[in-house]
């Protein structure tokens, strides 16, 4: 079998490749390499997927239309994981261009290339931006969801419109991912928990937004790979008996066990032997006060609920990074 994984070299990405590979699948892993941040950890992390003989990578941008439309022309994938995009809530107030370009034009060159490669299963990210004000919790797949308050969380709430769309006009199986806060080794350095252990490390305050005072689901990445493995091999069918008239499905996959931030800096800490000096600041724009995954859907149809505690998967985290930083 033959799978595309786009933003093989991202933090998903390369977890997903890592363990498709593992079961001895073909994977072949798109990335543009951008400078959101450091380009150094994206490459160390396709340096332990190419060894792999099973692995192939190509650098290239999702945005131009003709490469991938040779991409899809020059290879026949079975199924497509669509992890690729411009990500960060506060960076779309500084660069929403970025946002348009990767998440909308990207993912519309996507959707092209397994409509006319009639791929069997496109799973793409979308985020928990997009219940954005929502104060309805936990928050359920069945809710409403127009009011995003930050131009990314428009963009992953356009891509399920988009994706929608196509499965219903070309029958396509389509899976969207809503991932609540995922965390775990091999990291985004522009995460607040990446930061807040790099700060720690260093001596140096941490930036605490709403004065600590929000809640966040937080997800390991192990726990999120389990769930795109399952939903992968499940795609989803037309029943004209139910109100599921098109091959589409959204699922969250968290942990369904949301944190305070202030709890979450003190597990931070004890994983680090040393406290944090904090710098308390108000509610960043963009930023939602809580997020909480009702994962029922994703229990009934794969028969899988996250369960990794902070305590465990903060421990593995500050074991990876001191590996990688420290050492």
């Amino acid at each position: 079998m033959k799978i595309l994984v786009t933003g093989a070299a991202g933090f998903i990405g390369y977890h997903l490749a890592q363990k498709l590979l593992s079961q001895g699948k073909q994977v072949y892993g798109i990335d543009n390499l951008n400078d959101y941040y450091d380009v150094n950890l994206k490459k160390a992390r396709l340096a332990q997927l190419q060894p792999h003989s099973e692995f192939t990578f190509e650098q290239l941008d999702l945005s131009d239309r003709t490469l991938v439309s040779q991409l899809f022309q020059n290879h026949q994938f079975d199924r497509v994981v669509h992890l690729a995009a411009q990500a960060g809530v506060r960076y779309s107030l500084e660069n929403p261009h970025a946002y348009a370009d990767s998440n909308l034009m990207g993912f519309l060159n996507i959707l092209e290339g397994c409509r006319h490669s009639k791929i069997e299963h496109l799973v793409f990210a979308s985020s928990s931006s997009v219940y954005g004000t929502n104060t309805k919790i936990p928050f359920a797949v069945s809710d409403n969801v127009d009011h995003p308050i930050s131009l990314y969380a428009a963009t992953k709430k356009a891509n399920e419109l988009m994706a929608h769309s196509y499965s219903h006009l070309y029958n396509l199986p389509i899976t969207g991912l809503r991932f609540f806060t995922v965390y775990g080794a091999w990291g985004r350095p522009d995460m607040a928990y990446f930061k807040f252990v790099k700060a720690i490390a260093e001596n140096k305050p941490i930036d605490v937004y709403n004065f600590g005072k929000m809640q966040r689901d937080f997800t390991y990445i192990d726990d999120v790979i389990e769930g795109v493995m399952r939903v992968m091999e499940k795609p989803p069918q037309s029943n004209s008996e139910t109100s599921s008239t098109v091959p589409y499905k959204i699922y969250n996959i968290g942990n369904n066990s949301p944190v305070e931030l202030l709890t979450f800096i003190e597990v931070v800490e004890a994983a680090m032997g040393k406290k944090a000096v904090k710098n308390l600041l108000p509610m960043q724009p963009g930023d939602v006060p809580s997020t909480y995954a009702d994962v029922d859907d994703l229990m009934a149809d794969v028969g899988f609920k996250p369960s990794t505690t902070i305590e465990e998967g903060i421990s593995q985290f500050v074991k990876w990074y001191r590996e990688y930083y420290l050492a």
